[in-house]
């Protein structure tokens, strides 16, 4: 199925304007202010696509387009529309900020018990997730740059009200995102011979490298990045100490959460007082992903170009930024820590903190390669091997193969999904998990960033044939009716034999919030400039070349009786010709196509003049 971002974004709306809006007003349901995660999601899947698509733009009711205004029309008028989503927004930030108006960032029902006996407490629901600290960075952002362009075009004061109280409470929750984010990042120091270095060496050593070897090349492949931690993260004098030590091994990234004794993070933002950790000092894979998209969203062009960010929030962005930079070397340089065979290659991925495989975590750790991949200048080679990789995903995780009987791939990764326990929640009452059901969402959104980084005509070629496959998959997993038609999740579609669990949730918006993210990011790629073959550029010079040199001699033979008639082909062949030479660089087919054209009307009147001279 070909993904046409356009209509499928519009599609996606016209869901959300059903399921949220009534009369015009917006409306959170039974489940919204539950959990600040699926309220931000279900906020960005208008806002997102609104403020990075210029023909989806609603912050202008002068330049909203005419399909827009009909797929959104249960959401108002074209006046009415941004109006409602500024109220939308300012309800989210007064239901998500406690009582001692301190931005929350509560996980909700999201959080599930291990302990089936008994349910999550109040207190653990109520906690922090860094799903929700990266979300709100992605929201805010979004939310600030629609404000900058919209409080310019209403006059209605009311609104104007709203949007500065918006816009404060939206700077604040910023602000505590990002100080969240700062003390939820970890690095874990462990020995060779623990449990956690065993299973680190296992993984990296791949059966054919010892212990010693892995330890070896481990030491000289993270010296550099071992010595930039230290220097520039103050992580306490325990961890300071064990990264020094080379005969440690380490891993960086975040938590689920804040992490129990981190220090405040002192800024002169008002954030409120910053809660008590809870979290052990384990990364996750999953939630390192997470704020790695969070993250990168802060020094976007979009984000520096407008001025979205006040000076305190530049120098926590500074910070996070360089944790960015040093997680991403040091998971990329891991998924690749050995050039014969990438430990990454050896699917399942095996988890080291929680001792947990699934091709999950593979996903996780391409992820984290695929956002490497895109920041320094990809070779062919890491670029060829990176899809080799998406493509053997896809088949093992049962969407591009069929499901065999009591398939557990269905089960693990697309219905109930692969369930993280939350190291340190126990702390507060029982063990509790998050679960992760969004893997072909997943998928697709790193296959179709894989696709606007590929300039290798083979690669990407692959790469947009594995985005429609998936897309495909997931197109079927729509929900068909009910309360959430359009929208995601509806995993018996795609699996029909399957034994499927029942959600509490009639509408997914995490998945919902992944395919969104999804067609802005195609909407990116279709706008690049297709990738440009050599083969096919000088083939394209040499029929310019030949078409160039007959034009010439045919304006040279005398004029036919219909003098005015071949006057016009003859200056057609020229604009032709001209518009041929100035693509020939950038989309050397086309100007192959245009020559070929431009090569057949002068061979047809040639044609007719030998026609004409031989009649004499």
């Amino acid at each position: 199925m070909q993904i046409k971002p356009r209509q499928h974004l519009l599609d996606i709306w016209q869901g959300i304007a059903r399921h949220s809006f009534d009369g015009g007003e917006w409306e959170w349901g039974e489940w919204g202010g539950e959990s600040s995660v699926a309220d931000a999601e279900r906020l960005l899947c208008l806002l997102y696509p609104a403020t990075e698509i210029p023909a989806f733009r609603l912050d202008d009711p002068d330049t909203t387009q005419e399909d827009v205004q009909q797929v959104l029309k249960k959401a108002g008028g074209r006046l009415d529309i941004p109006a409602n989503l500024v109220s939308a927004a300012a309800d989210f930030m007064r239901t998500h900020t406690g009582d001692d108006k301190r931005p929350t960032f509560a996980g909700g029902y999201y959080f599930g018990s291990a302990d089936k006996k008994k349910e999550v407490t109040e207190e653990q629901r109520q906690l922090g997730v860094v799903d929700s600290f990266s979300m709100s960075i992605t929201l805010c952002l979004a939310t600030l740059g629609f404000l900058k362009v919209y409080e310019t075009r209403t006059r209605r004061s009311d609104v104007r009200d709203t949007i500065a109280e918006l816009r404060q409470a939206t700077s604040n929750r910023l602000t505590a995102a990002m100080v969240s984010l700062l003390r939820s990042f970890v690095v874990n120091v462990f020995d060779t011979d623990s449990s956690q270095g065993r299973t680190l060496t296992e993984l990296l050593g791949q059966g054919r490298l010892s212990q010693r070897q892995v330890l070896n090349m481990f030491q000289s492949r993270f010296r550099a990045l071992r010595a930039a931690i230290v220097e520039s993260v103050y992580l306490g004098i325990d961890v300071q100490e064990g990264l020094k030590d080379e005969n440690q091994l380490f891993e960086c990234g975040w938590a689920w959460t804040m992490v129990k004794d981190s220090p405040e993070v002192e800024t002169t933002e008002p954030v409120g007082p910053q809660p008590e950790g809870v979290a052990n000092s384990v990364p996750y894979l999953y939630f390192t992903v997470v704020a790695l998209d969070g993250i990168q969203d802060l020094f976007s062009d979009r984000t520096l170009t407008l001025g979205l960010l006040n000076n305190e929030q530049q120098r926590l962005a500074e910070a996070l930024r360089l944790r960015w930079e040093l997680t991403q070397q040091y998971w990329s340089r891991i998924a690749r820590f050995d050039d014969d065979r990438w430990p990454l290659e050896d699917i399942p991925w095996r988890t080291t903190g929680q001792k947990l495989e699934s091709e999950y975590f593979s996903l996780s750790v391409a992820a984290i390669l695929v956002h490497d991949l895109m920041r320094r200048r990809a070779t062919d080679d890491d670029l060829t091997r990176t899809v080799g990789i998406m493509e053997r995903l896809a088949e093992r995780g049962r969407i591009t193969s069929r499901m065999t009987r009591d398939d557990p791939m269905v089960h693990e990764l697309h219905n109930v999904g692969v369930a993280l326990p939350l190291q340190g929640s126990e702390r507060l009452g029982p063990p509790m998990t998050w679960a992760m059901t969004d893997f072909s969402a997943q998928l697709l959104k790193r296959t179709v960033q894989l696709c606007t980084l590929s300039r290798n005509l083979g690669s990407h070629d692959r790469l947009l044939r594995l985005s429609e496959d998936i897309f495909d998959h997931m197109w079927r997993r729509r929900i068909r009716d009910g309360e959430g038609a359009g929208l995601w999740d509806n995993v018996h579609a795609a699996y029909p034999e399957a034994e499927i669990h029942k959600r509490r949730v009639p509408v997914s918006w995490s998945i919902t919030e992944r395919v969104t993210e999804v067609m802005v990011q195609a909407h990116a790629m279709y706008r690049q400039p297709p990738i440009r073959s050599l083969e096919l550029t000088d083939l394209a010079r040499a029929l310019l070349s030949e078409s160039a040199h007959l034009l010439g001699n045919e304006q040279m033979e005398p004029a036919p009786s219909d003098a005015g008639r071949h006057g016009m082909q003859l200056r057609n062949i020229e604009v032709k010709l001209r518009r041929a030479r100035s693509l020939v660089d950038e989309q050397p087919g086309t100007a192959y196509a245009l020559t070929l054209d431009v090569l057949g009307q002068l061979d047809s009147l040639a044609r007719a003049r030998e026609a004409a001279d031989r009649g004499v």
